[in-house]
């Protein structure tokens, strides 16, 4: 009787060991409507690093919906709509932050970026260029 519950035990451990990773799912993983109310952002697993994408207009662009990025700075990507394009890109967990890069398309520029869980329904989205980080917060739609 002990051996079973000792073996018992030892698998419920060893099944627990290996479902913890499937319960650490990405905390900043969902939808995030942006601070300006402008538009939901979708984050999730993009290869092998966490990336966001412009998933829906909240306000029509100028251009309505098919708005392309013409700001970048590159003129080889002016093409690309808007929706789907990815706003957040290579970010990776670093404790209880995520460090990645923010392409801000109304200005045509990309940022290094942290992000900070701030409770179930909230994200602090930070761009910054050396010192200096401009800081916006993300809710739940």
């Amino acid at each position: 009787m002990k051996k079973l519950l000792t073996a018992t035990l030892a698998g419920a451990v060893a099944i627990a060991a290996l479902a913890v990773p499937a319960l650490a799912a990405d905390p900043i993983s969902g939808r995030w409507v942006t601070q300006e109310k402008n538009a939901i952002v979708t984050i999730g697993q993009c290869g092998s690093s966490v990336c966001g994408k412009i998933s829906k207009f909240l306000e029509t662009p100028p251009d309505g919906a098919n708005q392309r990025d013409v700001n970048n700075p590159d003129k080889s990507l002016r093409s690309r709509k808007l929706m789907g394009l990815p706003v957040l890109t290579d970010l990776r967990e670093d404790g209880d932050l995520w460090r990645g890069d923010i392409y801000d398309p109304e200005a045509g520029k990309t940022y290094r970026s942290v992000i900070r869980r701030k409770g179930a329904n909230r994200l602090e989205v930070k761009g910054c260029v050396g010192p200096f980080c401009q800081t916006q917060i993300w809710t739940r739609p």
